[in-house]
């Protein structure tokens, strides 16, 4: 692109000489990157390592800068850089990773299992799963409950459960075990500057492969199980495998199986982590703002009563909506949004050379004071309509933002809403940790327990 006479290289983050700011990323990636738009600006460039084997990139914290990045087909950002490649060449090209006509191809075919009318049906299994989870609740010693277990499991059982209908057997404890291995090894790699093949028989190559022959082991089991029972019943399964069965990648062929276990390996990762971890953070902010409790108590019990929350509740709780809005500002489930631009770009101003990784910064985005007042305290009523339409468009994006923006948001919001409800409805919550660390992967996430004070209500 041609750059205007008056852009300027961005500053850089100050490091030291030989290992740039790894040291500091290492230590707090979130914090530093916070640190770097207070003290530097809109546009950074950051550089970590030594000399040769340096990780670089261009931050971008001002909504203006991400919507240029995430929104503007024109500015040509893609999905190219090591990340999403790693995520690629790991889990298969499902449509969080594909690019150009197939990633089209994948949305056009997808789009109609996202519909409103089809996640509002799903309700029912997020409350039962809930429920079960609230039964657990109940007979815990001492009313302590470790919220990061028990939410990270939840999640995993209704994106299974939507998935695999009842055919989930073993694979809960399949993606427990496996997952995790996965997300490290994706993450290492994608933020290294040196990269084995995936042939060399190092530790971490033999962990990530025997984790994923677990995992596609999983899914062709039950894609079989799936075709099996398609014909002998014509095909009538209605979870996500069932669907993907029926639907068209174009005007006439099916999903095949590699195909549909590559969509469901993306999915299950995305709709479990991210969804695991702004419920985590949501109840952790109630229960330690007592006041804000008491108001989502008071909406929860006006709407319900002692029943379970559906889909046409949703319109009726705007205040937790607006808490869980409020839980992605402060914690969005993914912090970091990677791209990469082939030809460069002028972005506020500075120049971004050709071939250059651009990360956009949500954690950091979500806390700029020129959008944001007191941008720590947590303060639900920052999502109020009237105060929604007056702020700008790309100042929150806990779910991306542009042509790329999560296909599975609408799913989300309904299964934290129902979750939500169900957990309100039931339970007094007191944290008994107040500071939380976090940790920037894939999703955020704490790295230990998060313990929670949880006493039925009736």
């Amino acid at each position: 692109m041609t750059l205007t006479q008056a852009a300027t290289r961005p500053p850089r983050l100050p490091g030291s000489l030989f290992m740039g700011s790894a040291t500091a990323l290492r230590r707090d990636a979130l914090g530093t990157l916070l640190a770097a738009r207070r003290d530097h600006g809109d546009v950074v460039f950051v550089t970590a390592g030594p000399p040769g084997l340096r990780t670089e990139f261009y931050g971008v914290f001002h909504p203006d800068g991400v919507r240029r990045v995430l929104a503007n087909r024109e500015a040509g950002y893609r999905k190219d850089n090591p990340h999403w490649q790693e995520m690629r060449d790991v889990l298969g090209n499902g449509i969080v990773v594909a690019q150009d006509e197939d990633w089209r191809t994948q949305r056009r075919a997808l789009q109609p299992l996202f519909t409103p009318q089809k996640v509002n049906s799903y309700a029912e299994i997020m409350a039962g799963e809930t429920n079960r989870l609230m039964a657990r609740w109940r007979a815990a010693e001492d009313g302590v409950v470790d919220v990061a277990r028990d939410i990270g499991a939840l999640t995993l059982q209704v994106i299974g459960r939507i998935l695999f209908g009842d055919d989930l057997g073993s694979a809960v404890d399949i993606v427990q075990k496996n997952f995790p291995v996965i997300n490290r090894y994706v993450l290492s790699r994608g933020l290294s500057p040196v990269r084995v093949p995936q042939s060399w028989p190092t530790p971490a190559n033999r962990r990530m492969l025997a984790a994923r022959r677990n995992l596609y082991a999983m899914c062709d089991r039950i894609i079989s199980g799936h075709r099996a029972a398609a014909e002998t019943d014509g095909g009538t399964n209605t979870d996500f495998v069932g669907l993907m069965m029926q639907s068209r990648t174009d005007g006439s062929a099916s999903f095949d199986d590699e195909q549909i276990r590559d969509q469901v390996l993306l999915f299950m990762l995305a709709g479990h982590d991210t969804t695991a971890s702004a419920l985590m953070f949501a109840v952790h902010l109630l229960a330690t703002h007592r006041d804000h409790q008491e108001r989502a108590y008071a909406e929860v019990d006006s709407v319900l009563g002692g029943r379970d929350a559906t889909a046409d509740d949703l319109a009726a709780m705007p205040f937790l909506k607006m808490v869980l809005k409020e839980t992605m500002r402060l914690y969005p489930s993914i912090p970091l949004v990677s791209r990469y631009t082939q030809t460069g770009d002028e972005v506020g101003g500075h120049a971004i050379p050709p071939a250059s990784a651009v990360w956009t910064i949500p954690w950091v985005t979500h806390r700029h004071p020129e959008f944001w007042s007191d941008p720590e305290r947590f303060d639900p009523d920052r999502f109020r309509p009237e105060a929604e339409a007056a702020r700008h468009r790309f100042a929150w994006f806990p779910f991306g933002a542009g042509p790329r923006s999560c296909i599975g948001e609408h799913l989300s919001m309904l299964e934290l809403t129902v979750a939500l409800a169900g957990i309100l409805r039931q339970f007094e919550l007191k944290a008994v940790q107040t500071d939380v660390p976090v940790v920037a992967g894939i999703a955020l996430s704490t790295p230990g327990d998060l313990h929670c004070v949880v006493a039925p209500r009736h």
